[in-house]
């Protein structure tokens, strides 16, 4: 089976840039990135130094219920192009490890699939919980501080 990680879908970003507020309600941060470790969860890319990026809260899901995670992220403050679907790894996960956990159709914890994994296993752990046809979609998240960095499918 193959997989591919996607960034957040453009229509969202879109709405949430020209909103200019985040899930809570609160108005977006704007700063000036200094360099790296400003990762766009839409284009799966550093935002450019010298570049506006905006620091918000997300939440990566449609429904509300007990599992439903929200976390801080960064987002290029300017358009950039949705990060196109891909096999590989997004270069914006350079730490040394990521929690990589499962959901269910209904957008809930697959309990048991939850696990720190080194990143260069990340690809590997993923198509691993996409074979268990109860899991319908892997969430990729800091594992120090537990933001959103991507999803992962079945391509």
């Amino acid at each position: 089976m193959d997989i591919q990680f996607v960034g957040l879908e453009s229509a969202q970003v879109r709405a949430t840039r020209a909103a200019g507020r985040d899930v809570y309600g609160l108005l977006v941060e704007r700063q000036v990135s200094g360099g790296d470790g400003y990762p766009c969860r839409h284009c799966l890319s550093e935002t450019p130094h010298g570049e506006e990026y905006l620091i918000l809260a997300w939440r990566p899901f449609e429904r509300l219920n007990a599992y439903t995670e929200t976390g801080p992220i960064f987002l290029c403050a300017n358009d950039c192009d949705a990060a196109a679907p891909s096999r590989d790894v997004p270069a914006i996960l350079c730490s040394p490890s990521y929690l990589v956990r499962g959901y269910t159709d209904d957008e809930r914890i697959l309990y048991g699939t939850g696990q720190v994994v080194e990143t260069s296993d990340i690809a590997a752990y993923a198509k691993d919980l996409l074979n268990n046809q109860k899991v319908a979609f892997v969430d990729v998240r800091s594992a120090s501080n537990n933001c959103f960095q991507c999803r992962v499918h079945r391509a």
